[in-house]
């Protein structure tokens, strides 16, 4: 009689083959259903994520112009080709793209990521579009003109030196700012001593403006998806303003503070050591002493 021929099992190799094969037809079906250019649909968001925090449509300046009804102040060209390399055409002399630059305190404005020209021509439709409107969704956050408080002057130190935490959960300023007021070690370094910002920045509406959406590249990164509320802009300003007076912290006067604070540690460590290793010595030759006494005697 014949052999019986049983069912194999596959094995784990053919398993993924199939496996494989039915994600990568699954991949190509949705492929064929989805719509050839999905930029158009993702516009807003886009705009939301990485315009919003230079510019707004009908809210007024922030580090960049106010893009309401930009089309009308340049051609659709030219903005395409701003979009596509901010850095190329402001570097060719461009006049505009100078005047653009001295307007937003020389800011540059940086490549947006993933841009290409359908996505600059997609923006263009939706500012256009948006312009028409009687109040754009991308008008932006609006700026308090409330009067200065002593309660907000303490809320913005708060807020400074971290004491208040940020509601979008972003880095304390003190972090990589100074001020006149902060004491022993003072602040961070890395940027510069904020004392004075309330003037460099010609008062409470640029100020105000430039926490709405700090243009510079440090802090891009880090309030891009971490902004300031309305409410801690104010007490941060009102502090601003309350410490223009003042001169700026002397960065020497820290630095000496941790000079002295490290010399300070390191020599009471050493005294602290020299202790434990001479109570080790007595701790070992004590016994060993008393024990040669006995015999001699």
């Amino acid at each position: 009689m014949g052999r019986v021929k049983t069912p194999q099992t596959a094995t784990s190799a053919q398993l993924a083959y199939r496996w494989g094969l039915l994600v990568l037809c699954s991949a190509v079906w949705a492929g064929a259903l989805r719509p050839q250019s999905a930029a158009g649909q993702d516009t807003p968001d886009y705009f939301r994520q990485n315009c919003m925090n230079c510019h707004t449509i009908g809210g007024g300046r922030l580090t960049g112009p106010d893009l309401k009804d930009v089309t009308q102040r340049q051609t659709r060209e030219w903005l395409a080709e701003f979009l596509l390399n901010p850095k190329a055409v402001l570097d060719s002399g461009d006049p505009y793209a100078q005047k653009i630059f001295e307007e937003s305190r020389r800011v540059p404005m940086p490549l947006s990521p993933g841009m290409t020209q359908e996505r600059a021509d997609n923006l263009l439709d939706l500012i256009e579009a948006e312009s028409k409107l009687p109040e754009s969704q991308f008008k932006g956050l609006q700026i308090s003109t409330a009067p200065f408080t002593s309660t907000d002057v303490q809320a913005g130190r708060d807020i400074f030196v971290g004491g208040q935490r940020l509601t979008g959960g972003g880095t304390a300023c003190i972090a990589c700012h100074s001020m006149h007021d902060m004491t022993a070690l003072g602040g961070g370094q890395l940027g510069p001593d904020l004392t004075n910002v309330y003037d460099r920045l010609k008062g409470r509406k640029s100020l105000s403006a430039w926490l709405v959406a700090p243009g510079t590249e440090t802090m891009q990164p880090i309030f891009k998806n971490h902004p300031l509320t309305a409410d801690e802009i104010h007490s941060l300003v009102a502090y601003f303003e309350n410490a223009a007076p003042h001169r700026p912290a002397d960065p020497t006067a820290g630095r000496v503070t941790f000079l002295l604070l490290g010399l300070g540690g390191a020599t009471a460590l050493m005294f602290a050591f020299d202790g434990l290793w001479k109570w080790r010595f007595r701790g070992v030759r004590r016994p060993m002493v008393d024990a040669a006494q006995k015999r001699g005697a």
